[in-house]
């Protein structure tokens, strides 16, 4: 692998996203690093393999592939691991950008096994074209994740925008994958990124991160990753398990892991009790809280929770829009002075 010369394949799981597509493929395209863009449309059912080959440049850099049947961002992500060829690897979200010379920066260096910057979150409808927006000119300050910090920075928090480390999109070392038999785990269609990144670093990679800003996303309402369904959070929660048994894990670190197991689930059990209430009534539903502690009292607390939150609103405590604001980012960023 060089990184004076880098080769990049820039993967986008596609689904229902043909109002998008050409503008995410065309800031891949973009990047002279990027030598294959594999576009894997996951049984959609608009036209979105369609405009994504009409987003070609003729370099013969982009592979278009479809499923017939809808698998979800993990399968659809090995398949274009397998499918490709090249030394590096980047996932770029089919609704989301690259700011020109993302890549540049982040192979300044070759100390990394993955490599992510900043995220600039950009509201939808915030402007027509929102990859017209300059992001702030930010230190690098370049620093390494452990594992410990990495699982902890992905419990959100109540009242506190969403942003968690999983969001991260890196680029990732094929080699590293390859060494330790890494890939996606196709059970998931929620967490799939974190649970990637957390065995990662579980295996001893170096997870580098910088503060400027080369990865534009928009923020919808209704994104997929909005509308996971309750047996997501399940198999989230599952996941960390099974990341507990990997061998050699320090008991600190199995402690912040089984904090984020018991985050996910508690929001599990919570999304499950007003399940069966919607679907089976109260009745079902107490049963289901009162079964035993470890679902009650998870349920209580969101419950409180949730009516406090509208308390709060009717009083005017707390703004009844919840809507994010125009423009954010990722990480915090320590600003660069202009040059005269």
């Amino acid at each position: 692998m060089s990184m004076t010369s880098p080769e990049v394949c820039v993967i986008i799981a596609a689904r229902n996203a043909a109002p998008t597509i050409a503008t995410a493929i065309a800031s891949a395209l973009r990047e002279p690093e990027v030598v294959e863009i594999v576009v894997v449309d996951d049984a959609s059912t608009d036209e979105t393999a369609a405009v994504a080959r009409s987003a070609d440049d003729g370099s013969g850099r982009l592979i278009v592939m479809r499923f017939d049947n809808n698998r979800g961002p993990s399968v659809a992500r090995n398949a274009a691991i397998a499918g490709s060829r090249s030394p590096f690897i980047s996932i770029l979200d089919a609704d989301d950008f690259f700011l020109e010379g993302r890549f540049r920066n982040l192979f300044a260096a070759s100390d990394w096994d993955f490599a992510a910057d900043n995220i600039m979150l950009i509201r939808d409808g915030t402007t027509e074209d929102a990859t017209k927006i300059v992001a702030p000119r930010f230190a690098a300050d370049p620093e390494f994740l452990d594992f410990d910090r990495f699982v902890e920075g992905n419990i959100s928090r109540r009242r506190v925008q969403r942003g968690e480390l999983g969001f991260l999109k890196p680029v990732i070392s094929r080699e590293f994958l390859d060494r330790h038999g890494l890939r996606y785990d196709e059970s998931l269609r929620l967490g799939e990124d974190y649970e990637l990144y957390a065995r990662a670093v579980a295996c001893g990679a170096r997870f580098k991160i910088i503060r400027s800003c080369g990865y534009g996303a928009i923020v919808r309402a209704d994104s997929l990753s909005g509308r996971h369904k309750t047996q997501d959070l399940k198999r989230l929660a599952d996941a960390d398990l099974a990341l507990l048994s990997i061998d050699r894990l320090p008991e600190a670190s199995r402690a912040v892991l089984r904090r984020h197991e018991r985050h996910v689930r508690d929001k599990y059990r919570l999304r499950n009790f007003l399940d069966v209430k919607a679907e089976s009534g109260l009745a079902a539903a107490g049963a289901y809280a009162l079964s035993s502690r470890s679902n009650l009292m998870p349920i209580l607390r969101g419950l409180a929770a949730d009516k406090l939150d509208g308390l709060s609103r009717r009083v005017g405590l707390v703004s009844s829009n919840r809507q994010v604001p125009p423009l954010r980012f990722l990480m915090a960023g320590r600003g660069l002075a202009e040059q005269p």
